[in-house]
């Protein structure tokens, strides 16, 4: 059997970059393999979201599924290193556990370190600063059993309509994402956490989100290899284990390898033969391991149906399938897609020996004979331990940009402007906004404590007098400054990341600002100069955590200076937004 992959694809050689097994790892593969049955294959192929958390669930799920990955959402430390611990257990085969860890260890721990959005490391231009968020993330990670990292983001954020790459990149220039990218790696790696970079082939060209349709790469072949494809060929030589891949068509490429293709044929990658196959693994060589992104997406539904989609994408190159709609139906479409042939038993050992070199590759297997693939309870102690929140300020003072004062407004005090208006810009709710949530809420008191009388703007009921019969007099009477700080974060399935304004005359926007001075602040989305070029003094946080509020404030009053540099065009191409 082991001599029949090796002849079904001369390109797994499990001793080349990115596994480099030794003869003993090599055999534990291939002697994993053949012990298998194709049940046992078929979980391997398997990355189930995790929720139930209860003993007896875990048990029988094991039994009924042998998934090869399984992904939680972040909980409590100590309750998900006891469910990861209890799942390698219980796993003849070691398992990897995955997580969206982007921003830190937050992204498997709720009460991990909320390190920084990849775009606020950026914007410290100090590549040590994506080191600190990979080891930041891998360190508090394998606290919990936590070893595979959906990350580093390799997309390039090109066009700032995009409503999910946005701060979830490390910008818009192929040089730093490349080095940023590099940097978390290398801070991943050193931790032993492995990456599934992503979303290959590139995210951020379309100005929609993959989750709600397969969105489009249209650049050409010669722009796309100038920037993500160097970025890419980064990826694979520096050694990633795996790839994550996108809902994402790039017809360049897709008609390049296969000029005979007709552009209704065209799929997204995780469905394409032409992207996996002639440009990862062949044009750019990548040796790991290839996993879907999230199949529930919309993307991945569409081009056809679910029951030829999940054997579809195995068959085009993907090795492992990430989420479910329902993980019975959707076993029993690779079932149904092996007894008709659909999808050979040759392909089925392929993708399960490269799940399981890469485990190889992270010595999975040697720590679950020694009961060390998830450590003790002492081991929590690094989460959002004193040295890593120490990091988060660092990235903090350094990342927050002033992105301009053209009305040299700064530094504020409270003897040249008392008296504070203050408008939380965020997500609506039941037609309302929310009342100041998270780090958002903490601007009032912070401003309080710095001696300025604060006055909250009330979303829940707007002043019908200072809306249709108060004038100038009547705001200048009011206060002295206006402040805007907008927490409108990217997040999936949406459309757009935009500036909403109360829809009852646009009550909450700055008509006065020449009257009564105004500056904006936004501590997550960079493009808020689209929507309020009128601002004359604009910052930039990119990361909605109190570390981040800390400097902004810190800064805003004049105690220290403003480090940042803009990884990407926060005037959006709007002419009159830089005055």
């Amino acid at each position: 059997m082991a001599a029949s992959v090796k002849e079904e694809d001369e390109m797994l050689d499990l001793k080349a970059n990115p596994f480099f097994l030794d003869d003993k790892m090599e055999k534990w593969v291939y002697d994993t393999l053949a012990g298998m049955s194709t049940e046992e294959k078929i979980g391997q192929m398997f990355c189930p979201v995790g929720g139930n958390t209860e003993e007896g669930f875990l048990k029988e799920f094991l039994e009924e599924y042998k998934p090869g990955a399984i992904m939680y959402r972040p909980m409590p430390a100590a309750e998900i290193q006891k469910t990861h611990r209890f799942l390698q257990e219980h796993s003849r085969i070691p398992m990897l556990f995955g997580a969206n860890l982007e921003s830190g260890g937050n992204g498997i721990c709720s009460d991990g370190t909320y390190f920084a959005r990849p775009m606020g490391a950026a914007a410290t231009d100090d590549p040590v600063q994506a080191y600190h968020l990979g080891a930041i993330a891998g360190k508090e990670a394998m606290a919990v059993g936590c070893n595979w990292a959906f990350a580093p983001i390799c997309d390039l954020d090109l066009n700032f309509r995009n409503p999910i790459t946005n701060v979830r990149t490390f910008g818009s220039d192929q040089k730093r994402v490349t080095t940023f990218v590099r940097e978390q790696l290398k801070g991943l790696s050193d931790q032993g956490v492995a990456a599934a970079v992503k979303h290959f082939p590139g995210d951020g060209v379309d100005e929609r989100d993959q989750h709600l349709v397969a969105s489009v790469n249209s650049l050409s072949v010669e722009d796309y290899d100038r920037t993500y494809g160097a970025v890419w060929q980064e990826v694979v030589d520096a050694g990633a284990l795996s790839v994550m891949v996108g809902h994402i068509l790039q017809p360049a490429y897709s008609k390049y390898i296969n000029p005979e293709l007709k552009d209704e044929e065209i799929l997204p990658a995780t469905l394409s033969k032409e992207i996996l196959q002639g440009l990862l693994r062949g044009k750019l060589g990548f040796n790991g391991m290839i996993t879907t992104d999230a199949t529930p997406m919309v993307g991945f539904n569409t081009p056809m149906k679910r029951s030829q989609a999940i054997p579809a994408a195995l068959a085009a190159g993907c090795d492992m399938i990430l989420f479910n709609k329902d993980i019975r139906e959707d076993y029993r479409f690779v079932q149904e897609a092996i007894a008709d042939g659909r999808l050979s038993m040759e392909r089925v050992d392929e993708a399960v020996t490269r799940i399981l070199a890469m485990k190889a590759a992270m010595n999975l297997p040697g720590k679950k004979e020694k009961g060390i693939l998830v450590p003790g309870e002492e081991a929590l102690s690094v989460v959002a331990c004193g040295e890593h929140r120490a990091w988060a300020r660092e990235c903090a003072d350094k990342s927050v940009t002033l992105v301009k004062d053209t009305q040299n407004l700064l530094p504020i005090s409270p003897d040249t402007y008392k008296r504070i208006r203050l408008y939380l810009l965020e997500d609506r709710l039941d037609g309302g906004f929310k009342d100041g949530d998270g780090a958002i809420g903490l601007v009032k008191e912070k401003l309080e404590k710095e001696g300025f009388e604060v006055t909250l703007f009330d979303y829940s009921r707007p002043d019908f007098h200072e809306m249709f019969e108060g004038g100038v007099e009547d705001i200048q009477s009011k206060f002295d400054l206006a402040v805007y700080v907008a927490c409108l974060d990217t997040a999936s399935n949406q459309s757009v990341r935009r500036i909403d304004w109360l829809h009852l005359m646009a009550a909450d926007a700055p008509w006065f600002l020449n009257e009564v001075p105004a500056m904006f602040i936004s501590i997550a989305n960079p493009y808020h100069l689209l929507d309020a070029p009128m601002f004359r003094t604009f910052i930039n946080g990119y990361t909605p955590t109190e570390e981040v509020v800390d400097q902004v404030i810190d800064k805003i009053v004049g105690r220290s200076a403003f480090q940042g540099v803009n990884p990407v065009d926060p005037f959006c191409g709007v002419w009159g937004a830089e005055f």
